[in-house]
């Protein structure tokens, strides 16, 4: 049974979503202030219902990163991630004049639902800008917090995503891979996680996967419904587990989404919509996605997964 959520909004900085005591979510969609980072909102932090943080923000090796939020690291030209840039054959480079940003512009709704008040949803419009301060995107974006379940240990937040193209030519949505990288086809959800899940084991549908960065490596740039992430914690007796879900009309998108998986030297997941290829959004057309992110405490294995997954529709 869910348990009912609390919600606290700090106008013009963030929304905290809590459990009990626990404060599972924050979303913070007053942007920080390095524009090098691609100034964006982002879920930071996420917790599991016994108050273990399972994001990591502005680590020493990508200050970028922060926790979950949406990305594009190679947009027409552009890098709506943060941080440098790929370029083929000269590397990473520190291209400050090609970092965009995502402008939040309104909350249409800040609801918490159900008659027990378990589910909260957020929606959001943001307008995407390129370095230059051109309008490119408008998106309309979703969050949803629901399934706080103690005796399951898990609660998941639903992410949807509908961005439509407001320039007069194509936008071109790719990622290193795209730029010449092998197998580095991170853009789209980002997830990175706090450094003592370093080395978790990563499960995928039919025993795909395995133990440590050979688990990661087994899945990453595959297609596949779910992709579990699980390791044990730092100074507590315990173990996480984070899963990652498409909806099941992703499945039936123009762009295919491909996972990106790393488990050393750095955890992280990305919902990658253009890992091997790149795509165009012609003016004046949208695309859409939903994702699913369960928060769970101990380790779940694939059975697990399934039963979680099946048990809680979309």
């Amino acid at each position: 049974m869910s348990a009912p959520l609390n919600v606290t909004h700090v106008h013009g900085e963030r929304i905290s979503v809590s459990c009990g005591a626990v404060e599972l979510m924050a979303y913070v969609y007053r942007p920080d202030p390095d524009a090098f980072e691609s100034r964006k909102p982002y879920a930071h932090p996420l917790r599991t219902l016994a108050g273990r943080t399972v994001t990591g923000y502005r680590p020493s090796d990508h200050r970028w990163h922060k926790g979950l939020q949406m990305t594009a690291s190679h947009l027409s030209g552009q890098n709506f991630w943060g941080g440098n840039s790929y370029v083929h054959g000269r590397g990473y480079l520190p291209l400050r004049d090609r970092v965009g940003w995502m402008r939040h512009d309104a909350f249409d709704a800040v609801d918490v639902l159900g008659p027990d008040g378990d589910r909260v949803r957020m929606a959001e419009r943001l307008t995407w800008i390129e370095n230059g301060g051109r309008e490119w995107a408008r998106e309309t974006r979703t969050v949803e917090v629901h399934s706080a379940e103690p005796e399951e240990g898990a609660w998941a937040l639903d992410w949807s995503i509908r961005l439509t193209n407001v320039r007069a030519e194509p936008l071109v949505f790719g990622s290193p891979t795209t730029a010449g990288r092998e197998m580095a086809g991170y853009t789209g959800l980002h997830w990175r996680g706090p450094r003592d899940l370093t080395g978790g084991d990563v499960l995928g549908p039919g025993g795909r996967g395995g133990k440590g960065e050979a688990g990661a490596a087994a899945m990453m740039g595959t297609r596949a419904p779910w992709l579990a992430f699980t390791a044990e914690r730092d100074a507590v007796d315990a173990h996480t587990t984070l899963v990652f879900a498409h909806a099941p009309e992703n499945d039936g998108a123009n762009h295919a989404s491909h996972w990106f998986v790393r488990s050393e030297p750095t955890p992280v997941v990305a919902f990658s919509w253009a890992f091997f290829e790149e795509f165009e959004l012609p003016p004046g057309e949208s695309f859409a996605y939903r994702y699913r992110v369960v928060i769970a405490d101990g380790a779940w294995d694939g059975d697990r997964v399934e039963s979680w997954l099946g048990a809680h529709g979309w």
